[in-house]
């Protein structure tokens, strides 16, 4: 599909090669699967998870320890191709890279970082994020899972987490607790005594994405298990600015898919004796959908040449991630109308977009939270309670 405000025109060479390369990724081994996932309820996190780590973008934003150290609108320009596959494609690398990763590398112990970080670039280790509760969903400063010191000085954590990306699947798990001294990150290998992590099923978004509960039942740690380098909530929120802004330019990507699939479908859809992109409000709605792409995508740019230059704010992120997952959830409906009653069918991809997108829109902050933190820098006055 051509590409009117000639957006990539403005990329680098290697961004392009990125792009060039994620794309091929795709469309060679996820897009002729996908749909069988989606319908199975299954992500083979194992087989992809080395596949992609030579691929690159495992921690691609990240430097040293087997990470690529590329800049953030390369890694953008790769959630894009990586989330026109699939939403859980695109969050299985972000969970990995920005929210599992991402802590062990900017607070995390030498010895953290030496021991998971290059296995993790390499897709030989999967990490998850443990900060979501049962209870405690867009106030985290309520969470319950709790962890406290005994004379030995190893920490006994316990609690739960729920709707982790990533969790059943895991080697080690990022868990945020509630401490003596305020919330504390735990690097917590899956295999410790009292963890667990049972799959959730019965989605009927994500599906091609493993979603988990982690419960911690007198989990003992060593005092090393501890991320020595961040306390309080500075440390989950700026990991999950980290990976809403994978999500800015990754659902840029879902929406470039459903309206190519649009575009393609009116023109070899004939009713009436012609084709339903010869129809007036074919037009109108591929016209508009068109705009929502170049838009978002412009939006994505701009927040990435704001990141690389050390300048981009939590706000700025929450703009992004309010106005791209709704654009893209706009844009995948308006395609599956178009599609008709083929629209609901997983022989084209609009619908599988479509769904995941509901969860897209809920998960790393809100739509609500999103739009209250816009309202609070535009009128000073926090609505949040």
């Amino acid at each position: 599909m051509d590409d009117l405000l000639r957006v990539d025109d403005t990329l680098g060479a290697e961004q392009r090669l990125i792009r060039d390369t994620v794309r091929e990724f795709v469309a060679d081994r996820i897009l002729p699967r996908v749909g069988d996932w989606f319908e199975e309820a299954v992500f083979p996190a194992r087989e992809l998870a080395p596949a992609l780590g030579s691929l690159g973008v495992l921690g691609m934003h990240l430097e040293g320890y087997g990470c690529a150290g590329l800049d953030a609108v390369s890694y953008g320009v790769a959630c894009r191709e990586l989330e026109a596959g699939d939403s859980g494609l695109r969050s299985f690398v972000s969970v990995q890279g920005s929210l599992a990763m991402f802590p062990i590398w900017k607070y995390g112990s030498a010895e953290q970082k030496e021991e998971w970080l290059p296995r993790m670039a390499a897709g030989e280790a999967i990490g998850c994020f443990g900060l979501t509760e049962p209870d405690q969903g867009s106030d985290p400063s309520g969470m319950r899972t709790h962890a406290k010191q005994d004379p030995s000085g190893d920490w006994i954590l316990n609690g739960s987490k729920m709707w982790i990306t990533n969790g059943s699947v895991a080697d080690v798990a990022v868990v945020w607790a509630q401490t003596e001294d305020g919330v504390r990150g735990f690097v917590v290998p899956a295999d410790t005594p009292g963890f667990s992590a049972p799959e959730i099923h019965r989605k009927m978004s994500l599906r091609a994405s493993v979603t988990s509960s982690l419960y911690f039942d007198d989990v003992r740690l060593p005092a090393s298990a501890v991320l020595p380098e961040v306390r309080g909530l500075k440390g989950p929120l700026s990991c999950l600015s980290e990976a809403r802004f994978g999500i800015v330019w990754g659902v840029v990507g879902a929406a470039r898919a459903c309206l190519e699939s649009a575009v393609d479908y009116s023109a070899s859809r004939v009713q009436f004796g012609r084709p339903i992109g010869g129809f007036q409000l074919t037009q109108e709605k591929l016209a508009w959908m068109y705009v929502g792409v170049g838009q978002s995508q412009l939006t994505a740019l701009h927040l990435g040449r704001l990141k690389d230059a050390g300048t981009l704010t939590p706000r700025q992120v929450s703009f992004g991630k309010l106005a791209n997952v709704r654009a893209a959830l706009d844009i995948a409906r308006q395609a599956r109308s178009i599609l008709g009653g083929n629209g609901i069918t997983l022989e084209y991809p609009v619908i599988r977009h479509m769904n995941n997108l509901e969860s897209v829109l809920t998960y790393e902050g809100t739509e609500e939270i999103h739009t209250l933190v816009l309202g609070e820098a535009l009128t000073g006055i926090p609505a949040y309670r």
